[in-house]
């Protein structure tokens, strides 16, 4: 049985979801891990002993299948998780995702974006079409280090990218971080 499948089993036999398996040339072998999404259900994050669990049940398992490797690594997948499947994207529709297609958008673009771009960053957006995907975004000034940004912004156009699974090289959410622990002023005031 091939190794991807080994790991695979044994990972959903305790209840997770595999997200990545990764082998370098070092010996190191990485598992990455979910906790499996129901649509309507809160939100739930891998904790430091499920991986505690799952490493100790695959050193077992990868032993029986006299599996080499020096080190093993098991870890949640992070704030800048992949994004594989038609579920993976379901799961995250309205967050920020970064998007690298195999080809670039050539004439398919209509000179609103550079021919040759092949990397976006937008939000998740479902569409009419099966197995179809699309995420809006606008392109926003980029200022230049030590400039203050301009307080006035004027409206961008809002512009989109639809895509399909087969047309990706890579999509993974966004990695955005706030340091400041506060959300912004537009979220607070419809709480209130």
């Amino acid at each position: 049985m091939p190794l991807q499948d080994i790991i695979e089993q044994t990972v959903s036999g305790l209840g997770y979801q595999l997200v990545d398996v990764e082998r370098t040339a070092g010996g190191l072998l990485r598992i990455t891990l979910d906790l499996p999404w129901q649509p309507g259900q809160p939100e739930q994050f891998v904790q430091v002993e499920d991986c505690e669990k799952v490493t100790r049940q695959l050193q077992f398992v990868l032993e029986v299948e006299g599996t080499a490797y020096s080190r093993l690594e098991v870890s949640s997948p992070g704030i800048d998780r992949p994004l594989r499947s038609d579920n993976d994207f379901l799961r995250f529709v309205g967050e920020q995702i970064d998007v690298t297609l195999k080809a670039p958008m050539g004439a398919a673009a209509g000179g609103l974006v550079a021919a040759n771009r092949k990397k976006f960053r937008g939000v998740l957006e479902t569409t009419d079409t099966p197995q179809t995907w699309q995420i809006t975004w606008r392109d926003e000034p980029t200022s230049k280090p030590g400039m203050r940004p301009a307080k006035v912004k004027k409206d961008l156009p809002v512009q989109a990218l639809q895509f399909t699974l087969s047309e990706l090289r890579e999509a993974r959410l966004a990695p955005i971080v706030n340091f400041k622990g506060r959300r912004p002023a537009e979220n607070r005031s419809n709480e209130s």
